[in-house]
C-alpha cells in the first residue's frame, strides 16, 4: 500500500508532489504516484464547535447559563472545506502510513491532529520537518523523516492552547456582552494589546507639556567650525536662557576636554516575521496581514524565501553552507554587485550574531532560498529586497566610525560636542537609498535628549584641545517636551513582541522575552481583529482607540478581572505550554487552571453594575456586526450575537435604499426566513429569531447584483471574474463560504 503525504495547503503540496512523485498523476484534490499519494488540508478543516453544538440552550446568549465548560471539546468541519476532508478519509482508506507534511510548528501540528482525530486514522506517522520548500530542503526532510510520536507533546500543548482560548474567550465574551447589553469581544491575547494601546492612548492625553529652553553655540578655533549644546539643568525661564546665550555670544572659550574612539556598527539582526513587519509597516506603510500576506505567496508560490513565520532571528550550523549558496546564485541576479562583493568567510558557525542554535526553536530567522526570484509584483520585490539586503549584510564588515566628545568652556559655561565621523560604511552599503546611515542605533536621528544628539560627518573631523576657540554664535530656543507617540502597527508589532518586560515575576519575564504577546503568525490577525470589532481605528499610520474600545478596557478592569488586559496570563500560559511541549507539564492540570480562571470571571463579571448605554458610541454594535470578524476563542467563527448583528445591520438598513420584496428563501437550513435587500447587503427577515446569514453587497471590490445572489445561492459560486490587486490582475471565483453564514470568499484559479 502507499503512504499518504498530507500537507498543510495546495501549493504546499504540489511543491512537494514535484520532488518525491515527479510523474504524479494529477487529480483536482491530490496527486497520486508510484510510492505517495500527496493531498491537502485548506488550512483549518476541523475547528472547535460553538457552544450550540453542546446545547440548543446558547444558541441564545443567556448570562444564567454560564459558565460553558465542556468535559470533552467537540470539533466540527470547515462547511466548505468538508469535501476535501472527505477525500482525506477515502485516500487514507488505501494507505498504510501517513506523513504529516503540514507546517513545522504548533499549528501545523494541530490541524494534522484534528484531522488525525476526526477521521479516525490508525496508520502510523511520520513527520516532515523543513524550513523552506526547496527541492533540496523536501528531498533531505523525506530522507530523514522523523517519527510521529516525537511531536505528540507539542500536538498536547497545541490542543490545550486551543481550547483554553475557547473556554476564555466564548465565556468572558458572553458575561460582558449579556451584563452590559454591547457586543464585547474579549480574548486572551487581543484584550491585553488593547489594554496597550487604550494606555499608551491615556498617556497621550493626560500629557502636559513643558515649555523648556535649549541654548545651542557655535565654535571656532582656526578652520575649523563646529557647534555645541549647554549644559546644565533644564532651563524654563526664557530670561535666563537668553542671558547665558548673551553673555557667550562673541567670547573666548577653551576645550576642557577631548575624547576619541573608534567605534563599530554591526549588522542588524536577520528577520524574524515581527521585525520585517514592523521594517515594512515603518519604510512602506504596509499592515502586518499585508506584510505577512507577501511573505507568504513569497515562501508559497514564488519559494524565494524560507518559512516566513518565525520567531527566531538566528540560524542553525547546518544552514550556514545553504547561506553560502545563497550568496553564490545572488551572484547571477540584479543583487550582483553585492553579492560579488560580500566575505563568505564572515558567515560561520562561531558568528553568534548569525549562528546561534540556542535561541532557533522551530525555524530559522528568514532567508533567500536557492531560488531565483522570477516575476515578482511590486509589493513583493519589496519584500524580497528587505530580505536579501539584511540577509547580504551579514557577508560584509561593520561600519566604522570615530566618535568625537567635545567640552567648551566659555565664560564659565560648559557646551558639550558629539560627533560621528564615518569612516567606513562596511555592511551599510547594502541598505537602500531611503535607508539612514545610523539607523541602528538610532544615533543620526533627533534625539528626544536633545542634549545628547550627535552630528554625523563623512569629512574627517578634529580640534586641538590646546589651541583656543572663539564663540560666534549663540542662541537660546524655545522647545516643548512632547507626548509619546501613537502605537503605528509597527511600533505596535514591537510592544507586542516585547510586552513581558515590565513583568515583576522574573520566571514570566523570561517567558514572555521568548514569547511576547502572540506569536509571529497571529499577531498581525490580533490587530485585525481589534479593528473589526470596533475597538480601533486607524488615523493615517497612527492607531487609535474608539469609544467602545475605551469602555471595554474599563469594564474589564473594574470587574476586578486585570490579569485579562495584562501580558501576564499570557506569560503564564506560554510557560506552561512550553512544559507540555517538552513533557514537563501535565496538559491535564493547566486546563484545570483555566477552568477554575474561567468560573472566576463569570462570578466577578455577575457583581458588576450594568454600564450605561451612553459608554458606548452610538451604532458601535451594528458597527461590530458589520466586521465579520472571528469571535474571540470561537475557532474562527462568529458568534451568534455577531450574526444576528450583522444580519440586522444589513436588513435594518434598508430605509430608502433597499427592498423589502423577498428575494429568495433563506438558505439556513431550518430557517424559513426570506432574504431581502437592505442598503449594505442581503439578510433575513428571520434576524430577530437569530439567524444571522447575510451576504454583503461589497465584496473584494465587486457589487453582489441580484443576479450574482442568486448564482451563489443556487450553485454556491459564481462565474470567473476579473479582480486587480496592486499591479496584478487574476480571475477568481466568488465562493458561498457557508450556507449558515453567508460569509463569503475568494478561489483563485489558480489554488
Amino acid at each position: 500500500m502507499k503512504t499518504l503525504v498530507i500537507a498543510e495547503k495546495p501549493d504546499m503540496g504540489r511543491t512537494i508532489a514535484a520532488v518525491i512523485e515527479p510523474k504524479a498523476k494529477n487529480n483536482r484534490s491530490y496527486l497520486e504516484g508510484e510510492r505517495y499519494i500527496i493531498t491537502w488540508a485548506i488550512g483549518h478543516l476541523l475547528g472547535l464547535a460553538e457552544p450550540d453544538a453542546y446545547d440548543d440552550k446558547y444558541k441564545r446568549w443567556n448570562f444564567g447559563d454560564l459558565p460553558i465548560l465542556p468535559e470533552q471539546f467537540k470539533i466540527v468541519p470547515n462547511p466548505r472545506t468538508k469535501d476535501q476532508l472527505k477525500t482525506i478519509g477515502e485516500l487514507a482508506k488505501r494507505c498504510s502510513a501517513l506523513v504529516n507534511a503540514c507546517d513545522a510548528g504548533r499549528e501545523g501540528q494541530y490541524i494534522f491532529a484534528l484531522i488525525q482525530q476526526q477521521l479516525k486514522l490508525t496508520q502510523p506517522v511520520k513527520r516532515l520537518w523543513i524550513s523552506d520548500l526547496t527541492a533540496e530542503s523536501i528531498a533531505k526532510g523525506f530522507a530523514e523523516l522523523r517519527e510521529g510520536r516525537e511531536f505528540e507533546n507539542l500536538t498536547l500543548a497545541a490542543s490545550a492552547r486551543s481550547e483554553a482560548d475557547w473556554l476564555v474567550g466564548m465565556n468572558a465574551s458572553r458575561a460582558f456582552t449579556t451584563k452590559h447589553r454591547t457586543l464585547l469581544s474579549v480574548g486572551r491575547v487581543q484584550t491585553p494589546v488593547l489594554a496597550l494601546i487604550y494606555d499608551r492612548q491615556r498617556e497621550i492625553e493626560s500629557f502636559d507639556s513643558l515649555t523648556y529652553y535649549e541654548i545651542k553655540a557655535e565654535f571656532k578655533q582656526d578652520a575649523r567650525e563646529y557647534s555645541g549644546a549647554w549644559q546644565g539643568e533644564r532651563l524654563t525661564d526664557a530670561e535666563k536662557a537668553a542671558g547665558i546665550a548673551e553673555k557667550v555670544r562673541g567670547k573666548p572659550g577653551r576645550i576642557t576636554d577631548y575624547e576619541v574612539k573608534d567605534t563599530r556598527e554591526y549588522p542588524y539582526k536577520l528577520y524574524d516575521l515581527t521585525l520585517l513587519q514592523r521594517d515594512a509597516n515603518a519604510k512602506f506603510g504596509y499592515s502586518a496581514k499585508k506584510t505577512l500576506d507577501l511573505a507568504q505567496a513569497l515562501y508559497e508560490k514564488h519559494k524565494v524565501i524560507t518559512y516566513p513565520r518565525t520567531s527566531s532571528n538566528y540560524v542553525n550550523e547546518q544552514n550556514i553552507e545553504g547561506m553560502h549558496k545563497a550568496l553564490q546564485m545572488l551572484k547571477s541576479t540584479a543583487y550582483r554587485e553585492l553579492a560579488e562583493q560580500g566575505k563568505p568567510a564572515l558567515v560561520h558557525a562561531g558568528n553568534k550574531s548569525v549562528c546561534n542554535p540556542s535561541k532557533v526553536e522551530d525555524h530559522h530567522a528568514i532567508l533567500p532560498t536557492l531560488r531565483r526570484a522570477g516575476a515578482l509584483g511590486k509589493e513583493e520585490q519589496q519584500i524580497y529586497d528587505l530580505i536579501v539586503r539584511r540577509f547580504l549584510s551579514h557577508f560584509y564588515p561593520p561600519a566604522e566610525y570615530k566618535q568625537h566628545t567635545v567640552w567648551t568652556e566659555v565664560e564659565s559655561e560648559m557646551f558639550k560636542t558629539n560627533v560621528k565621523e564615518l569612516l567606513s560604511l562596511g555592511w551599510k552599503v547594502c541598505m537602500s537609498n531611503d535607508d539612514s546611515g545610523a539607523k541602528s542605533s538610532g544615533r543620526g536621528k533627533k534625539q528626544e535628549d536633545e542634549e545628547e544628539a550627535e552630528e554625523l560627518v563623512s569629512e574627517p573631523f578634529a580640534v586641538d584641545p590646546s589651541a583656543p576657540v572663539i564663540c560666534t554664535a549663540a542662541e537660546a530656543k524655545e522647545k516643548a517636551t512632547q507626548p509619546p507617540k501613537a502605537y503605528t502597527e509597527g511600533t505596535l508589532l514591537k510592544a507586542m513582541e516585547s510586552a513581558g518586560k515590565q513583568l515583576e515575576n522574573e520566571e514570566l519575564r523570561e517567558v514572555m522575552k521568548e514569547a511576547g504577546l502572540g506569536t509571529p503568525a497571529t499577531r498581525a490577525a490580533t490587530i485585525e481583529r481589534l479593528k473589526k470589532v470596533g475597538y480601533i481605528t486607524m488615523q493615517g499610520k497612527r492607531i487609535t482607540v474608539t469609544q467602545k474600545g475605551r469602555t471595554a478596557i474599563e469594564l474589564i478592569r473594574h470587574a476586578g478581572v486585570e490579569l485579562l488586559t495584562s501580558p501576564e496570563m499570557t506569560g503564564q500560559w506560554e510557560r506552561r505550554l512550553h512544559q507540555i511541549s517538552k513533557g514537563e507539564a501535565a496538559r491535564e492540570k493547566f486546563m484545570d487552571n483555566v477552568k477554575r480562571f474561567t468560573i472566576s470571571i463569570i462570578e466577578k463579571v455577575r457583581t458588576q453594575p450594568k454600564a450605561e448605554a451612553s459608554r458606548f458610541e452610538p451604532g458601535e454594535e451594528k458597527g461590530a456586526g458589520r466586521s465579520r470578524g472571528k469571535a474571540a476563542g470561537s475557532g474562527g467563527r462568529r458568534t451568534s450575537t455577531e450574526k444576528k448583528s450583522e444580519a440586522k445591520a444589513a436588513t435594518g438598513s434598508s430605509s430608502g435604499s433597499g427592498s423589502m420584496q423577498p428575494l429568495a428563501d433563506c438558505p439556513r437550513q431550518g430557517c424559513g426566513g426570506q432574504l431581502i435587500e437592505g442598503k449594505k447587503g442581503y439578510g433575513c427577515t428571520h434576524y430577530k429569531q437569530g439567524c444571522g446569514f447575510v451576504i454583503w453587497k461589497d465584496f473584494s471590490g465587486k457589487k453582489i447584483s441580484h443576479a450574482m445572489l442568486k448564482t451563489l445561492l443556487e450553485k454556491g459560486q459564481t462565474q470567473l471574474l476579473a479582480f486587480k490587486d496592486g499591479d496584478r490582475s487574476y480571475k477568481a471565483r466568488i465562493v458561498l463560504n457557508d450556507p449558515n453564514t453567508g460569509r463569503l470568499e475568494l478561489q483563485n484559479t489558480d489554488s
